[in-house]
């Protein structure tokens, strides 16, 4: 059993979904790789990843899929 990504994108939706399921007593893992805090003339263009335990897909895809028709 492993990680599984199941969101790719801006920090401030990253952020929405992983409150979302949270909620739902799910434990999320960030992957940030952005670097606009160690060199500021970078761009900020790399995504957050949110991952979770693949033991836990089948109860967070209705939050996922309820949050990505939310945006």
């Amino acid at each position: 059993m492993g990680l599984i990504k199941i969101f790719s994108g801006t920090e401030i939706l990253a952020l929405g979904l992983k409150e979302k399921l949270e909620e739902n007593s799910i434990v999320i893992t960030i992957r940030n790789n952005n670097q606009s805090n160690v060199l500021p003339s970078l761009s900020n263009t790399k995504a957050v990843e949110l991952f979770i335990q693949e033991t836990d897909f089948s109860k967070a895809n209705p939050i996922i899929e309820e949050f990505r028709m939310s945006i």
